[in-house]
């Protein structure tokens, strides 16, 4: 390499799930028919009428400049009136939300826009590994905070407050929690909202996973006078089935949301007319649509945690989310050698929790976005490898 990389290169490391997928890939292509039980992509299409927006829209010769930094009208009001419905919060479209390219486009966005170098950021551990690295792409300091099967993965707030908070700038937390499943609650939320306030730490929920297994839906801003010192991200990857369409919100107080939106307005010049339209058409989709989504996804999770059980692992039943977390037996070593071993002699693949920090080493995780088909292929391959 003749010209030098940037320093704070060094500092991440390429996505565990980008490597992985290239393994993945690889054996494919010489010839091995590897189950993905990893990632979680939803498999299942948006709706008809999204996908049919989608394609009026793009033939309209007017749909195809640039758009609005901030989102067109019409999507943010449709924003505003979903996180009404359905989570009981009151969002001014004009000035409370930001569309974003994907709710991950947004944890960069957020972090550039509040962490100068030096400043520390409390990070779950386990969680969601963008948290940190994009914490040090911009220079700022990874605080973990621990989650533990103990305290049902919440944050322990009291031995948060017993150390030096001081540097602290900014909180990520993620409920419905990714990867352990736990719901959270509103008396959770309250108390973090208190916690940041009393600090001055900038609370940020990365908040996608509210409908999948779960009708309990909450948001971290339907706490009283949460704006002042939170922000939260959603996305319809997950919710709506459509994760490739990389289209996601944040919202909050307006001063916040300006800040943000300086960072973002020099980093992209605004998403597609047809997708935001479509978007509009998505979170208009009647509640029983989520409940034909998740139909499919009760019966591939009883396969998966059928899966659990032969693999001797334990896990909580009442879990939400795309996925399930099992904690490994303990004549196990070592979960990441393990996962290996599985994905070379059963050509099925399934994510080692050490990837989302050393609270998740004796863990495993499987996605609930594969077909009932090979969900049954996958637990027959494991059944014959734990025989053999």
């Amino acid at each position: 390499m003749i010209v030098k990389p940037a320093d704070r290169t060094g500092n991440v490391q390429e996505y565990y799930f980008s490597q992985k997928l290239a393994q993945i890939d690889k054996m494919r292509r010489e010839g091995s028919d590897v189950i993905n039980l990893g990632i979680g992509s939803p498999d299942q299409p948006p709706s008809e009428n999204t996908v049919s927006v989608l394609i009026a829209e793009a033939r309209k010769p007017t749909s195809h400049g640039y758009q609005s930094y901030s989102g067109i009208p019409a999507l943010r009001k449709a924003f505003s009136e979903w996180y009404g419905k359905y989570f009981h919060v009151n969002l001014n479209p004009e000035n409370e939300i930001l569309l974003l390219m994907g709710s991950k486009e947004g944890i960069m966005h957020i972090s550039m826009a509040f962490v100068n170098p030096g400043d520390e950021v409390l990070v779950p551990d386990p969680g969601y590994p963008t948290y940190s690295s994009v914490t040090n792409l911009v220079g700022g300091i990874v605080r973990k905070y621990e989650l533990s099967e103990v305290n049902s993965w919440l944050p322990d707030i009291k031995s948060l407050e017993e150390t030096d908070l001081s540097r602290v700038k900014l909180m990520w937390i993620n409920y419905p929690h990714m990867p352990t499943g736990v719901k959270g609650s509103m008396d959770v939320f309250e108390k973090l909202v208190a916690f940041s306030r009393k600090h001055g730490i900038l609370l940020v929920n990365d908040n996608p996973y509210s409908f999948i297994l779960n009708n309990e839906y909450i948001s971290l801003l339907a706490v009283e006078g949460a704006k002042e010192t939170a922000l939260e991200l959603n996305s319809l990857s997950k919710s709506h089935n459509m994760a490739g369409w990389r289209i996601g919100m944040l919202a909050g107080q307006s001063d916040y949301i300006k800040t943000v939106l300086k960072v973002k307005s020099n980093m992209d010049s605004g998403m597609f007319m047809a997708m935001q339209m479509a978007a509009v058409e998505a979170l208009n989709n009647p509640e029983s649509w989520y409940d034909i989504v998740n139909s499919v996804y009760i019966i591939r999770r009883k396969i998966v945690e059928e899966i659990m059980d032969l693999l001797k692992c334990r896990f909580d039943k009442s879990q939400v989310g795309l996925f399930v977390w099992g904690k490994i037996p303990e004549d196990i070593p070592d979960c990441e050698s393990y996962i290996e071993e599985i994905l070379m002699k059963s050509l099925v693949f399934i994510t080692p929790g050490f990837i989302f920090g050393k609270n998740g080493e004796r863990f495993i995780r499987i996605s609930l976005c594969a077909t009932e088909e090979k969900l049954i292929e996958a637990k027959n391959r494991i059944t014959e490898f734990l025989i053999t």
